[in-house]
């Protein structure tokens, strides 16, 4: 019998953990601005994470870079990984979950 590796209760500890990461310029986290666009975890453990930034410009890129590594250094299970900066689709506030636009007094 093998052990499969638990995908989405790491996908959920890697949520968990990304809520953690702040835009320091919004004070948002990065899951609640709609910045994350995908997450895939191999058996072993590595992980692609997708993302982007609310502006190609974005000043506080390598900060966010150095905090979602740190958080995805925590997570149990978790090997390895990289991050992917995408512009497409450009990110926008409807992007933003309920808890972000409420954080910023736009619910």
């Amino acid at each position: 019998m093998t052990n499969a590796l638990d995908t989405e209760g790491v996908k959920a500890r890697i949520f968990d953990a990304l809520r953690n990461v702040y835009d320091p310029e919004i004070g948002i986290n990065i899951i609640d601005l709609g910045l994350v666009y995908g997450l895939d975890i191999r058996e072993d453990g590595f992980v692609t994470l997708t993302m982007t930034l609310t502006t190609p410009g974005c000043p506080m890129h390598e900060s966010i870079g150095e905090g979602v590594g740190a958080a995805l250094s925590t997570v149990p299970s978790v090997t390895g990984g990289e991050i992917k900066i995408v512009w497409e689709p450009r990110w926008e506030p409807s992007m933003m979950t309920d808890e972000g636009r409420a954080a910023l007094g736009w619910s």
